[in-house]
C-alpha cells in the first residue's frame, strides 16, 4: 500500500510544480504586458503594483477556469464551449455583448464552408451512384 500512497504524493508534487510553473509564466507575461503598456503610454508603474495586478489576474483566471469547468459539467459536457465563456461574463454587460458578437461572427464564418462542403459532397454522391465494397484485405 505504501507504493500507491507514494505514487499519489509524487503525482501531487508534479501537479504542484506544474501549477507553480504555470503561475510564474502567467505572472511574467502579465508583468511584461503591464510594463510594455506603461512604456507605450509614457507612464511609470511601480513594480509592487505590477506584481499585485499580475497576482490578481492569475487568481481571477483560476476562478474563471473553475467556473467554466463547472458550467460544462452542469451541461453534462466534457469540454468547455463558447456559451460557457459567455455565461461567465454575465455580470459584465459590455464584455458579454462583445463575446456574443464574437461568437456569432465565428458561427457565421464557420457555417459557410460547411454549406459548400455539403453541396460538394451531394454533387459527388450524385455522380457516383455505385457503392464501394471493400476487399477482405482492406477490412483487415
Amino acid at each position: 500500500m505504501e507504493g500507491a500512497s507514494g505514487s499519489r504524493e509524487h503525482e501531487k508534487e508534479e501537479n504542484g510544480s506544474e501549477a507553480k510553473l504555470l503561475r510564474d509564466r502567467f505572472r511574467l507575461s502579465a508583468i511584461s504586458i503591464a510594463e510594455s503598456e506603461a512604456k507605450k503610454n509614457d507612464m511609470e508603474i511601480s513594480k509592487v503594483v505590477v506584481a499585485c495586478v499580475a497576482d490578481l489576474a492569475f487568481k481571477y483566471t483560476e476562478n474563471l477556469a473553475k467556473d467554466l469547468q463547472l458550467f460544462s459539467q452542469h451541461a453534462n459536457r466534457k469540454s468547455v464551449n463558447m456559451e460557457d465563456v459567455i455565461l461567465c461574463a454575465h455580470r459584465n454587460e459590455h464584455l458579454s455583448s462583445l463575446l456574443r458578437n464574437f461568437s456569432n461572427d465565428m458561427k457565421a464564418k464557420d457555417s459557410h464552408p460547411e454549406r459548400k462542403r455539403k453541396k460538394e459532397v451531394k454533387k459527388n454522391d450524385e455522380n457516383h451512384h455505385s457503392a464501394h465494397m471493400p476487399d477482405t484485405h482492406e477490412v483487415l
